[in-house]
C-alpha cells in the first residue's frame, strides 16, 4: 500500500510537470522534484538544481550533495532519513541565482509540499530558502540559530544554514557549517515539548 503522503507527493510532482507556466523550464533537461523520507521531522530547502541535479533529476547530488550526506551522517542521519528540496525546480542557466518572480512561481507548489510533509524543523540551506521563512534576516548574522514560529498553522523551527556550495568554497565556512548541524538533532527533541500556541505567528 503506498503512503498517503508518498501518494499526495508524487500527485504534487505530476502537477509540477503539467504546469507549462512554470519558469526556466525551457532551459533546463527536467523538473528536480524534492525526495526523501514524507515522513520524517527534518525537511532541507535548498536553492535551485545545479549541473548534476539537472542531469539526474534528483536534488543535491552533485559535490554539494555528497558534502550534505556527509554532514547527516557526521551527525547520525542518513540522507532517506530526512526530506531534501529547494524553492526553484528547475535550473536556472549557467547556475545563476533565481529570479524573485522565479520563486514566486513556485511558491505554492513549495508550500504545498511543506504541508504534505508537514515536518517539525525546516533546514534551509542558503539565504535565498532563508528568505521564505526570515526575509529581513542576513544569513551571516543568523546561521545556526532556531527560529520557532507558526507556520501553516503549525508548530515549525526554522534553522538557517549556509548551503553546502559556499563551504566547498570556504573552509571558514564549513566550520561555521559543521558546528550548525550539531543543532539539528538537539532542536528536535525540543521542538516535540513546543505548544503551538507558544510560537509567534507569521
Amino acid at each position: 500500500m503506498v503512503n498517503k503522503k508518498a501518494q499526495a507527493l508524487l500527485d504534487l510532482k505530476r502537477r509540477m510537470e503539467g504546469d507549462k507556466s512554470l519558469p526556466l523550464r525551457d532551459t533546463a533537461t527536467q523538473l528536480v522534484f524534492g525526495e526523501g523520507n514524507p515522513d520524517t521531522d527534518i525537511y532541507f530547502l535548498g536553492e535551485a538544481p545545479g549541473y548534476h541535479e539537472d542531469k539526474h533529476g534528483r536534488p543535491f547530488v552533485g559535490q554539494a550533495g555528497q558534502l550534505l550526506n556527509k554532514l547527516l551522517e557526521g551527525n547520525g542521519l542518513k540522507r532517506e532519513d530526512v526530506y531534501i528540496s529547494n524553492i526553484v525546480r528547475f535550473r536556472p542557466p549557467e547556475n545563476r541565482d533565481p529570479l524573485p518572480q522565479e520563486i514566486e512561481a513556485f511558491k505554492k507548489y513549495i508550500e504545498e509540499e511543506i504541508s504534505i510533509v508537514d515536518p517539525r524543523i525546516i533546514v534551509t540551506l542558503g539565504r535565498f530558502s532563508m528568505n521564505k521563512f526570515l526575509p529581513s534576516f542576513k544569513i551571516s548574522q543568523v546561521h545556526g540559530k532556531v527560529y520557532p514560529m507558526k507556520w501553516q498553522d503549525q508548530p515549525r523551527v526554522i534553522i538557517p544554514m549556509y548551503h553546502p556550495a559556499a563551504a566547498l568554497r570556504a573552509t571558514a565556512i564549513l566550520d561555521q557549517l559543521k558546528q550548525d548541524f550539531k543543532v539539528i538533532l538537539k532542536t528536535l527533541g525540543e521542538a516535540k515539548k513546543t505548544k503551538t500556541e507558544q510560537l509567534p505567528l507569521i
